[in-house]
């Protein structure tokens, strides 16, 4: 196991700047994940820590190790990428030991940790078979297993879970967090996939243009995004703008042009001054005529999800916001309806 830390770090191509002033650190056993759309520079960023990709400024240590112009083979990494980039004609133990046979581990020692990280990544009695003899969860194990077999002191991982089917993807979520929690091996996991890096991550880094806009908890990240590109990325988020009429206690009453609530916020807001509202789906409830009523409006379109079905709400202002509501009740198109806030869930963007 090993930390972590990236300072500084930026990559261009040519003109083309992939990555911009990026500065993370990774504590010993933490999971963390870059996520963000393609092209926002998390690949490249994760090619650099794997010594794939030459920084063009910057630092990359592991531990106090200075690492930034090492080439991949001395980094003691283990890497899974998203095609798995397994040699069709070794089976599973030849591809699992490949990367034992490079580094001189031959014989016993080599057999003993094969047997180990086949039992860990449970590819027991599939030794012998070939990747097209393996399904693509197995054939995705196979390549956790060869990254895993060299004992190293960082795990990266190159949106490994792309190529395999919804269920399966769900289901190979939950194994490489519970690997890695058993293995206590540091990891930095790439993806664009918002619901995976949620599950499976101590903290998310989110990327746009090269940058990092923000750092933390799941929660934190969903709850209280710092940049209207994290909050519209995150999810359904409704942003909502208007002026601020009061202001205390780590909250705010807004005024908009669809009613007056309440928000959250980390900061301090001037009263009279223009902000934004993020206002999730679920903090959103249709209510009766006898309830409390912040915004009023008429469903426009409702999308069945299975438990909970999602509204389009068309405003007086002619804003269309989205409620996730329990598949209970029934509200349906074209019938006017009044909406509450759940201020505990609405938050101003700084």
């Amino acid at each position: 196991m090993s930390r972590l830390t990236i300072q500084g770090l930026s990559k261009a191509f040519g003109d083309v700047v992939a990555v911009h002033q990026v500065n993370l650190d990774v504590a010993e056993g933490e999971f963390v994940s870059l996520l963000g759309p393609s092209g926002c520079g998390k690949t490249t960023t994760l090619r650099c820590v794997a010594g794939l990709e030459t920084p063009t400024t910057g630092r990359i240590c592991f531990g106090d190790r200075d690492v930034t112009r090492l080439p991949p083979e001395k980094r003691l990494i283990g890497m899974v990428f998203q095609s798995y980039a397994l040699f069709p004609h070794m089976t599973v133990a030849q591809n699992i030991g490949f990367g034992l046979d490079v580094r001189g581990v031959h014989g016993s020692e080599a057999t003993r940790r094969i047997a180990d990280v086949v039992e860990i990544v449970q590819l027991s009695g599939l030794d012998a078979r070939y990747p097209r003899e393996l399904s693509g969860g197995q054939q995705q194990r196979v390549a956790l297993a060869r990254a895993l077999v060299i004992e190293p002191a960082m795990l990266l991982l190159d949106e490994p879970l792309a190529n395999l089917d919804a269920r399966l993807r769900e289901e190979m979520r939950f194994f490489i967090r519970s690997l890695q929690q058993r293995l206590g091996i540091t990891t930095l996991y790439v993806t664009h996939d918002q619901s995976e890096s949620m599950i499976m991550s101590n903290r998310v880094v989110v990327m746009f243009g090269g940058c990092i806009h923000q750092i933390g908890s799941a929660e934190d990240i969903y709850h209280r995004p710092a940049t209207r590109e994290v909050a519209t990325f995150i999810g359904q988020a409704n942003l909502i703008p208007g002026r601020v009429v009061e202001a205390r206690d780590g909250t705010a009453t807004i005024d908009t042009g669809l009613g007056r609530f309440r928000c959250g916020t980390r900061r301090a807001v001037d009263v009279g001054s223009a902000v934004t509202a993020v206002v999730w789906p679920e903090a959103l409830r249709l209510t009766n005529g006898s309830d409390r009523s912040d915004l009023s409006g008429r469903v426009v379109a409702r999308h069945f999800l299975g438990n909970l079905v999602d509204y389009r709400i068309a405003l007086a202002d002619g804003t269309i916001i989205s409620i996730h509501a329990l598949s209970g009740g029934a509200a349906p198109t074209g019938e006017a309806v009044s909406v509450q806030v759940d201020s505990d869930k609405a938050w101003l963007l700084p």
